[in-house]
């Protein structure tokens, strides 16, 4: 069992020990753990400020690795809060630091946090969808400093409605960007834990990028308590089976390790 989104005290929403994760995941099963601490540029709640210190983050991770390493892989993650007017920003620290995985997700959209629910104030659902969609499109077409493609459709975990057009047409082109580009996806499985039916994306996107030929996906918990490391993970595996996947991803200093079915 591998989990590829995993948080801890490094991110402004998480106040648990890396050491206090490990020791869960070592409790859980879980053969390799990557950390990938939010840096989010310019986040639209100042209540949040989604930065670290990368050199403390590296050191701790290497100390985690001198002391666990002998009973389980700890990967060195970072998950980025992509938005158009940050991609330069974000292409001049990735440059600068090694990472053996970089998640880029989107949790900023037109200048608005998707949390809090003001960005959907003022639009019907379908705007909103069409509007995230789009931005996100814009910056996978601009931005090519990543691993892999974090819960891709984020924005139903705060808005539902199983009427609302899902905008498959746009998700294929940001899906055959990714393909094209050599990157993947990840499935997120913190949908089943926030009342979705299947973690994110959901089945339908799935299907689709495996008709698209995509390749490369990772599982993670985006886990910020340890009580839900490698959540849904069973679960997702025999979906991406059903689907007809016959590998999921693991990465080291960037390059995709592939583990069968």
């Amino acid at each position: 069992m591998f989990d590829y989104h995993v948080h801890s005290h490094f991110s402004a929403d998480c106040d648990i020990q890396m050491e206090k994760m490990i020791q869960n995941a070592l409790k859980k099963g879980i053969m390799e753990i990557c950390f990938t601490d939010h840096i989010d540029f310019d986040y639209p709640d100042p209540d949040f400020i989604f930065e670290f210190d990368l050199q403390t983050y590296d050191q701790h991770i290497h100390q985690m690795r001198e002391h666990y390493g002998q009973e389980i892989a700890i990967k060195k993650g970072v998950e980025i809060g992509i938005q158009p007017h940050l991609i330069d920003r974000y292409n001049e620290v990735l440059n600068e630091e090694s990472f053996d995985f970089i998640i880029c997700s989107m949790h900023s959209t037109a200048g608005y946090d998707l949390h809090s629910g003001k960005f959907f104030e003022g639009k019907t659902l379908n705007e909103a969808y069409e509007t995230y969609y789009t931005e996100l499109y814009y910056c996978i077409k601009s931005f090519k400093n990543y691993s892999v493609l974090g819960h891709l459709d984020l924005v139903k975990r705060y808005r539902y409605d199983q009427n609302v057009h899902h905008f498959l047409e746009v998700i294929e082109e940001i899906l055959k960007t990714v393909i094209t580009d050599g990157k993947g996806i990840e499935v997120n499985t913190s949908g089943y834990r926030s009342g979705l039916e299947s973690g994110m994306p959901d089945m339908d996107i799935l299907r689709l990028y495996k008709d698209l030929n995509g390749e490369i996906i990772t599982i993670g918990s985006d886990s910020h308590t340890p009580d839900t490391l490698g959540y849904g993970y069973q679960k997702t595996v025999e979906q991406l089976k059903d689907i007809g996947f016959t590998y999921i991803t693991t990465y080291e200093k960037q390059k995709p390790i592939f583990h069968k079915l």
